[in-house]
């Protein structure tokens, strides 16, 4: 498969959903989420041609110590180990990341947080940010493929990232391919 994104058949299709990740080597296998101000982080060894796509809720659990996956401390080292595991190696890491709108100015801005927080870890940690499409106040739905590391994001017409705005998405070309 070369870089540009290529859809694979409905089969080989992996949706990520809120507080969890997926990880492959298949280069037919493209993980999808749909992200509001949740974000994902999509992390892969290209030269190994493995990856992964996590979709985490909230950067961190403040005062108390938990181990679920909808935060994103939680979520980035179980994915990152879990990529190292199926054969990526550490130094040749790379990350794309999507998500961290704004859905509501009635609190606080989560999805800021959220991207924030994305940022900041993969930079701590060494990990390269080669692309990123974070922010804004609508809904995506991300399509990641693991082994190449190709991405391609849809704004989401609609109020909110539920089932029935998925089938609303935006025509084509509106659409971002990432390489």
């Amino acid at each position: 498969m070369t870089d540009c994104f290529q859809t694979a058949p409905a089969e080989k299709t992996i949706t990520v959903i809120q507080g969890n990740y997926a990880v492959s080597a298949d280069p037919e296998v493209v993980l999808s989420t749909v992200l509001g101000s949740c974000v994902a982080v999509c992390l892969f060894d290209a030269t190994a041609g493995v990856g992964g796509m996590n979709h985490f809720l909230l950067a961190d659990y403040g005062y108390t110590q938990s181990a679920d996956l909808k935060y994103g401390v939680n979520a980035m080292e179980l994915l990152i180990n879990k990529v190292l595991q199926a054969g990526g190696e550490r130094r040749q890491l790379q990350a794309k990341l999507f998500g961290g709108a704004r859905m509501t100015q009635h609190s606080r801005d989560i999805g800021e947080t959220n991207a924030t927080f994305a940022i900041d870890f993969l930079d701590r940690e060494g990990i390269a940010c080669t692309s990123k499409s974070l922010g804004g106040d609508k809904a995506r739905r991300v399509q990641f493929n693991p082994h190449s590391g190709a991405a391609r994001q849809m704004q989401i017409t609609g109020p909110a990232p539920i089932a029935e705005t998925v089938r609303r998405a935006s025509p084509p070309a509106a659409d971002i391919t990432l390489f």
